[in-house]
């Protein structure tokens, strides 16, 4: 009895990992999903589409079962060659894993990129209505429950608010069902797989997007160029290249004395001084590289690389 205990004990702490692919039109909250899930910020957030551009990993490891979550860029219709590596990518992550978590708006038609997700699943999914805190009815939301059903793809349709923080912590149990049993993919304390200078970098263009005009940031790229500890020392140096598309642009980036690109790398100093935990010496430039979201060689020196499956 005592051994046959046992056995029912080891079982029941086999580790098992779930990779969910995140995905949705722009703006619906994959990426506030995605830090609120894993309780870390590893994807930047703002309120303009096309924030994030290449497939961000954040894991969550919750006893025996670690949870691997892809959040995607959103799917839109794409103007130049980095936006098609952005569409390429959202659609292919849904190939990767175990279930493909879908989110929606309380409201609105579907779009052609959202019918295109759609379309393109072919293994488990599910469908999350998120930002339920715009709900007017509960009969709007039972409206919006019925249409998702009738696509047939999704396995069951939940709801949650980020913002409210609502039904998120119940996603936990609902992912676990499709785990696989072995072992977890990462270390049980880690947050994502993106190394830290891909984070600072991220968190640059996330306080250019915040500060200014929407027709500028998108044609902004962050490069680090050093990362650096000092010896007997808790600072680290970061050197930073913002590119834009336009000499105009760069006047922008920079501000009249100076005043916007200051605004950027102080915001962004903060918030890097906050994940490293010590302080941070940062020094942004701004270069000028014309049309580079065409431009396949500078996509991949740029950290664009198309991501193999």
């Amino acid at each position: 009895m005592k051994k046959q205990n046992e056995a029912i004990l080891a079982q029941n702490f086999q580790t098992k990992s779930v990779f969910v692919a995140i995905v949705g039109r722009p703006n619906v909250g994959k990426s506030s999903m995605t830090n609120r899930l894993v309780g870390e910020k590893v994807a930047i957030v703002t309120s303009k589409p096309q924030t994030t551009r290449t497939r961000i990993t954040g894991v969550v490891t919750r006893g025996p079962v670690q949870y691997v979550l892809l959040d995607t860029p959103g799917v839109h219709k794409a103007r130049n060659k980095l936006g098609q590596r952005m569409d390429k990518t959202a659609s292919e992550s849904m190939g990767d894993v175990d279930v493909t978590m879908m989110l929606f708006e309380p409201y609105g038609d579907l779009n052609e990129s959202e019918k295109s997700l759609v379309a393109a699943m072919r293994g488990p999914a599910i469908a999350v209505i998120n930002k339920t805190d715009l709900l007017k009815s509960p009969e709007d939301l039972q409206a919006r429950k019925q249409q998702l059903e009738e696509l047939g793809v999704f396995q069951k349709i939940y709801t949650a608010s980020v913002r409210a923080d609502e039904g998120c912590d119940e996603l936990f149990a609902v992912l676990e069902q499709y785990g696989q049993i072995g072992p977890h993919y990462f270390d049980d304390d880690a947050y994502t797989d993106m190394p830290e200078k891909e984070l600072v970098a991220e968190i640059i263009r996330e306080k250019a997007l915040l500060f200014m005009r929407d027709e500028i940031p998108h044609g902004i790229a962050v490069v680090i160029e050093r990362f650096k500890e000092r010896e007997n020392s808790d600072i680290i140096d970061i050197d930073a290249n913002i590119f834009c598309e336009r000499e105009s642009h760069k006047g922008m980036v920079i501000g009249k004395g100076g005043a916007m690109l200051k605004k950027i790398a102080s915001a962004a100093r903060t918030d890097c001084e906050d994940f490293l935990g010590c302080r941070v010496n940062l020094q942004c430039w701004v270069k000028v590289k014309s049309d580079w979201r065409d431009n396949e060689y500078l996509l991949n020196s740029f950290g664009f690389r198309q991501q193999k499956n």
